[in-house]
């Protein structure tokens, strides 16, 4: 049986990349991101990629390493945020952006993994939004038709996964990585730890290996908060 278990990064993405590609990649805003394989996309210097994803990123990590090399045509994402080089590169008119309202996006993903081309869906109606794409009522209310996304190449991010590839998420990192392992022709998985066969409970696995093609070891695994909140502490 051939191995899913790759030594490094660069190896689990080995023959994967081309110009021109698609790619979805997990995260949240900090959380969940594949951090230890964009750099190695960086490295391979793949260009005009299209890139599925909540945001790009923040200054210095996740996909904003691959704006800030220009590899990033093109990005499908629902959140602009404070990623002042997104920003920039999409007011410049250097970055095309088709912007998504979250759960739609969401939606959208796990369309393609589940092999649904299209929905229906309230939100976005009567805005930019829904500008070129068929509205119908349903039962007095009208909908918009969302298509379905799929990518070349997903990249996620797992607590977890075993040598099969059945995964594990850890709170928040469980965001759009799930649906995004099953919308790719090929998804290979970082995991902060490869545990051996059996050793995670069946009814806790959130993606099935049947998914996943390649797994490695993740090299990178910062734990950054974007936005730090706290309270003054209470005197005595």
């Amino acid at each position: 049986m051939t191995t899913k278990i790759f030594d490094t990064p660069a190896a689990a993405l080995q023959g994967l990349l081309f110009d021109g590609m698609t790619i979805m990649s997990g995260g949240f805003g900090l959380s969940g991101n594949p951090e230890s394989l964009i750099p190695e996309i960086r490295a391979a210097g793949t260009k005009r990629l299209t890139v599925i994803s909540n945001n790009a990123g923040a200054d210095g990590f996740g996909l904003w390493m691959l704006l800030e090399s220009r590899q990033i045509a093109r990005m499908i994402s629902s959140y602009v945020g404070e990623n002042k080089l997104f920003e920039q590169q999409y007011l410049s008119g250097e970055l095309a952006l088709e912007l998504n309202p979250q759960g739609t996006l969401a939606e959208r993903i796990r369309a393609g993994g589940a092999g649904i081309p299209a929905f229906f869906t309230k939100t976005g109606v009567g805005t930019v939004v829904a500008e070129g794409k068929p509205v119908e009522e349903f039962d007095g209310v009208f909908y918009v038709r969302e298509t379905w996304l799929r990518a070349d190449l997903s990249i996620i991010k797992a607590w977890r996964a075993d040598p099969s590839g059945n995964l594990m998420f850890r709170k928040t990192a469980r965001n759009f990585n799930p649906n995004m392992a099953t919308a790719g022709r090929i998804t290979v998985v970082e995991a902060e730890e490869i545990v051996p066969e059996g050793a995670m409970d069946p009814d806790c696995v959130h993606t099935p290996g049947i998914y996943v093609d390649r797994i490695v070891r993740s090299t990178i695994n910062d734990k950054r908060i974007e936005k730090l909140t706290v309270r003054p502490r209470e005197t005595a």
